[in-house]
């Protein structure tokens, strides 16, 4: 994968869009959905919305990697889309859920990540970028998928 490339990762979950909306801006508990992260700092007050700034902290190559992330859209049950700015990298993430299934019922969501890097500027690489330029796309596509799952597994079983 080259900088500015971008992953993207689909996965049909056994809910509504509402309930995994909740699930996937529920920060604090974020570390509980997400089995890769480790701790969520919120930096910011009041619901998810646009401004909206967070510390995600997860283990990546057998190292901690801490991002500081921020809402820059926020339709609600519908799509967010977040940017990072770490080690001379640029990230943009992108989540957004489309329902399946008859209109009324909407009984369940195709749930949608992309994931963006592209150089900031002339800086050493962080553990995302050389993440990516180790492993590729397919490597940072499974880790996306994990959390797709991680997140199905986490909404489906309060059902």
């Amino acid at each position: 994968m080259t900088a500015g490339t971008s992953v993207v990762v689909e996965r049909r979950v056994a809910a509504s869009p509402g309930r995994v909306w909740e699930a996937i801006t529920d920060l604090p508990d974020l570390p509980r959905v997400l089995a890769g992260v480790e701790k969520v700092e919120v930096l910011t007050e009041g619901g998810f919305a646009v401004g909206t700034r967070w510390r995600e902290t997860r283990r990546m190559l057998g190292r901690e990697a801490t991002e500081e992330m921020t809402v820059t859209v926020c339709e609600p049950a519908e799509r967010y889309v977040t940017v990072a700015d770490s080690h001379g990298m640029h990230y943009v993430s992108e989540i957004s859920l489309r329902p399946e299934g008859p209109a009324l019922s909407a009984a369940a969501t195709v749930l949608r990540m992309t994931f963006t890097a592209r150089p900031a500027h002339d800086r050493k690489p962080g553990v995302v970028a050389r993440l990516l330029a180790r492993f590729g796309s397919r490597a940072v596509a499974r880790a996306l998928g994990k959390d797709l799952d991680d997140i199905a597994r986490a909404v489906e079983s309060r059902m």
